[in-house]
């Protein structure tokens, strides 16, 4: 305890730059609690010596620097395989990655400099201290999830991906109430330097506070393996084709004959519905020309005449697919749109949805007449938009929410209601991860899809191009997965959804309210103790 005490005291005196490099480091350091390598408990070192970091500052800006220090660490570290991306067409982006690299950490850093600027004014000390320290946290990633179209990445709450009994507070309160707790407890460590064996004490109850969370949410998960939708076998195709690969003229057939290979090898059951991933046709529809290239995908998934009728009466599976749909020539305005279509054993679309929240510079360019940048995907036009989060019906499964890409990040913001009318039956994830390689970016993709399960109380189809591609059950447990950069196939079936959870009623209303409670907690409790 003396040597924490000392240490924290240490930080506190620190010169002005030895300061800053010493937060940016622990921000750097911080990613390691994050998937995939959930390295939990370095974050009750970090957190307390960014707190014991900010009793040497006399400055606004001084703590508006320090906490900036961190961030930048915390998300060019965390965020470094953005790069990759960059590197598929390196001759004409390569050399965007430093300040690709750099740019995000500084801007997103931004976020915890306010963090510390607003925490100094607080005037706070002691608990109230690390009590406002965490509040003010989890209403700035609350604001990082909505300012500048949103970017919810690595919240505090996905160092807990891996961990089930953990992920079921998330039906209750979220992510980002489960962020606001996890930053509580962790940071209470710092009051050791400040209150002594008091602190240690308070130190204790936070970490009681998670292993009670822990076991109420080990008395949710049941024992037995989720309840299914009978009659349905989905198989999830990841035919790991590198991005470089993906769009080459010379090789579209060659990657469409990959698909279809994975699509119509053996499996234990018929599959009911074939998944690709995001953007998977290597062609576009237009809706008026396309119609050769449908029936052609539809009759090479069809049943062969030996083959046992199937109960719906169709003679193949239902193929779902990412693509790329356009306006048929001729057509103005032009516009393109990241789409997900399901095509019967005719051909004929049965379902579609068009991707909503865009990625700035991937398939939009934001102030396209004053930055002299192209987006890095193929075309000069900019995809449009789609009109948002929508129920799809879907033949032979209950109603589906498409999300593709990173529209399964956000929290709350996966479904287009929670009313009989508007909760879909599943969430079906369609994603490309190509881009970013061998690196941490799928892992932490695949982690923050994995929470909307669990939040919304929906079980999760994931399929992605080279992984990781999973079915998961409402409460969060994986049912069958493929990992990165593994090609091959999974057949599993859909698991049947919860009554809609107390989130997916309230959204983010309930962390929101949560977070400011405590913070007001935090200053009152804080300051009054000053005075």
């Amino acid at each position: 305890m003396a040597g924490v005490a000392a240490f924290g005291l240490r930080l506190g005196t620190l010169r002005t730059s030895l300061r800053l490099l010493v937060a940016l480091i622990a921000g750097a350091v911080s990613v390691l609690a994050l998937p995939p390598v959930h390295w939990v408990p370095l974050l009750a070192v970090t957190l307390p010596s960014l707190l014991w970091l900010l009793d040497g500052v006399r400055s606004k800006v001084g703590a508006f620097c320090l906490g900036w220090a961190f961030g930048t660490g915390f998300f060019a570290a965390g965020l470094y395989w953005v790069s990759n991306a960059l590197l598929v067409d390196a001759a004409q982006f390569g050399w965007l990655v430093p300040f690709a690299i750099t740019g995000l950490g500084v801007g997103l850093g931004l976020f915890h400099g306010l963090l510390l600027l607003l925490v100094h004014l607080s005037g706070t000390r002691g608990l109230g201290r690390v009590v406002t320290f965490a509040a003010l946290w989890t209403l700035l990633e609350i604001v990082r999830g909505y300012a500048f179209t949103g970017f919810p990445w690595n919240l505090a709450a996905s160092i807990w991906a891996e961990w089930p009994t953990m992920l079921q507070s998330l039906a209750w309160i979220g992510s980002y109430g489960l962020s606001l707790i996890t930053v509580l407890a962790f940071s209470l460590p710092a009051l050791i330097s400040w209150q002594g064996r008091r602190g240690v004490a308070t130190s204790v109850a936070g970490l009681l506070v998670l292993l009670l969370l822990g076991i109420i949410g080990s008395q949710r998960l049941p024992e037995q393996a989720a309840p299914i939708v009978d009659g349905v076998t989905l198989r999830l195709v990841q035919p790991n084709i590198p991005q470089s690969e993906k769009w080459r003229n010379d090789l579209r057939q060659a990657n469409l004959r990959d698909h279809l290979a994975l699509s119509l090898a053996e499996g234990d059951k018929p599959v009911t519905h074939v998944i690709w991933s995001e953007t998977a046709l290597p062609y576009a529809l237009d809706g008026k020309d396309d119609a050769e290239l449908r029936t052609a995908l539809a009759d090479a998934l069809r049943d062969d005449d030996s083959a046992s009728p199937r109960a719906d009466g169709r003679k193949g599976p239902i193929l779902i697919t990412g693509t790329v749909r356009k306006t048929p020539a001729g057509v103005e305005p032009f516009q393109v749109w990241n789409s997900m279509v399901a095509l019967d054993d005719t051909g004929t679309v049965v379902a579609q949805f068009d991707k909503a929240h865009l990625v700035p510079f991937g398939e939009y360019m934001p102030l396209r007449s004053i930055l002299p940048l192209k987006k890095i995907t193929a075309g000069l036009v900019d995809f449009t938009p789609g009109p948002g989060p929508a129920t799809e019906a879907m033949p032979g499964t209950p109603p589906v929410s498409p999300l593709i890409c990173y529209e399964a990040i956000f929290p709350g913001a996966v479904t287009a209601g929670s009313d009989s009318a508007t909760r879909p039956g599943w969430l079906l994830n369609l994603t490309n991860d190509g881009w970013y390689g061998l690196s941490a970016g799928p892992y932490q993709h695949y982690a923050s899809t994995r929470m909307r399960a669990v939040e919304e109380g929906l079980p999760l189809v994931r399929v992605a191009n080279t992984g990781i591609s999973a079915i998961v059950d409402p409460w969060g447990r994986e049912v069958a997965r493929l990992d990165l950069e593994a090609k091959g196939f999974v057949d599993g079936p859909l698991p049947q959804a919860l009554p809609a959870t107390l989130f997916a009623h309230w959204g983010n209303a309930l962390p929101l309210l949560l977070a400011v409670i405590t913070l007001m907690a935090g200053v009152f409790g804080g300051r009054r103790r000053v005075t």
